[in-house]
């Protein structure tokens, strides 16, 4: 037998996998089991099993024949995605491995489809009721989750001595960046150039970290990026985007709701700048703008094309980093790998660049001198021998 746990950071606790395990391990031995492995996933929503590690290890072990029954304290632990727990319980059965639950017994279709039905509409209720609470919070002034650079937190508690949650104050020193970014902005200095200026001057970005060009200009019609922030005038704008989850790859990404939809609640004790410092920053926004219609024709349709086209991904996308600040290289303008730190906020000295295909030519050559070996050579064709077997 193996046993499975997961915990969500939502609403649960590390110990809460100890805890199942514990009673996975009394059921097991009640029924004179033997326990083989553990799997365990902490903090991670039930929601998809794509970015699971520890059901991806067990779903590996069992096509190798490592254990005979995946043992949990409930389905919805191992799953809450409708196809998610489908897909597992066929890969489990083509294994020949069945799943227990402490709360369902033995797993079978019916189960399937009916708990995997129960938990889809479960997931959805929750997601309306937690949206419902948070605009609710939202139209009383209150945070409807996270802290904008600008702001600190608020602890105080309620006369039956429970937190009160949501509530936030100006934090004066990021208040006087946040005014020197718009201030610097308005006059006519790049996001690239206020980013160098405050990584020189060693202040810490809103993660902590070096300042980016991208967290200062961000998208306007997002309202994301500090120059674009409405909380700076002393406008709430909540709902803008909502979130959903990547069936394939299991990350969240994000669309922008329809303006009707958006949540807009005047806060004035949060106000840090006034209306004509951020009008400035939009009419330099708007000659921005302008500034890029007015490109000729023939080079505006040429920038629309590339814009209006995802880059393929590259033979090395993900692999290249640099030698001096070991951060990632990306391609940048003329189809050369460049430090990405550098061009993002000239924190890194590096200005090498190189062409991608002279980088590929020198990847796959070092590859080939180095796999054709005949070591090599029969290193791989007892990999491919061995795997073929085990599959």
């Amino acid at each position: 037998v193996a046993l499975y746990a997961r915990y969500s950071s939502d609403n649960q606790r590390a110990a809460s996998i100890e805890d199942q395990f514990r009673l996975c391990e009394e059921r097991a031995a009640r029924e004179g089991w033997q326990v083989v492995e553990y799997y365990r996933d902490a903090a991670i929503s039930g929601a998809s099993m794509i970015l699971r590690p520890g059901i991806q290890t067990l779903l590996r072990d069992a096509q190798a024949g490592q254990f005979d029954v995946v043992l949990a304290e409930a389905l919805d632990r191992v799953s809450r995605d409708q196809a998610d727990v489908a897909t597992l319980f066929k890969r489990l059965q083509f294994a020949g491995v069945q799943i227990v639950t402490l709360a369902e017994g033995e797993i079978s279709e019916l189960h399937v489809g009916l708990k995997g039905t129960m938990n889809a509409l479960f997931l959805k209720d929750l997601a309306m009721k937690t949206h419902r609470g948070l605009r609710g919070r939202v139209e009383a002034g209150k945070s409807g989750g996270g802290l904008c650079y600008g702001y600190r937190v608020v602890h105080q508690m309620d006369p039956r001595g429970e937190l009160i949650r949501g509530d936030r104050e100006i934090n004066p020193v990021q208040a006087e960046i946040v005014r020197r970014i718009f201030h610097e902005f308005a006059s006519g200095r790049s996001a690239l150039a206020i980013a160098s200026r405050l990584n020189d001057e060693g202040i810490p970005s809103p993660t902590g970290g070096k300042w980016n060009n991208t967290t200062l200009r961000g998208n306007a019609l997002r309202g994301t990026g500090i120059v674009n922030n409405e909380l700076y005038v002393g406008r709430l704008v909540w709902n803008r985007l909502r979130y959903l989850k990547d069936p394939q790859t299991g990350k969240r990404v994000s669309r922008l709701n329809p303006q009707s939809e958006w949540i807009i609640t005047d806060v004035p004790e949060l106000r840090i700048m006034d209306d004509d410092l951020w009008q400035a920053v939009r009419d330099r926004q708007a000659q921005i703008a302008e500034k890029s219609v007015n490109i000729s024709a023939g080079i505006r349709a040429s920038i629309n094309k590339l814009n209006g086209q995802r880059r393929p991904k590259s033979l090395l996308s993900g692999l290249v980093f640099c030698g001096v600040c070991d951060g990632p290289c990306s391609i940048r303008g003329g189809d050369r790998f460049a430090c990405s730190t550098h061009m993002d906020n000239r924190s890194c000295t590096n200005k090498t660049t190189i062409r991608r295909p002279e980088l590929e030519d020198r990847v796959l050559l070092g590859l080939k001198d180095r796999l054709m070996t005949p070591e090599a050579a029969a290193e791989a064709m007892r990999a491919y021998v061995e795997e073929t077997n085990r599959a």
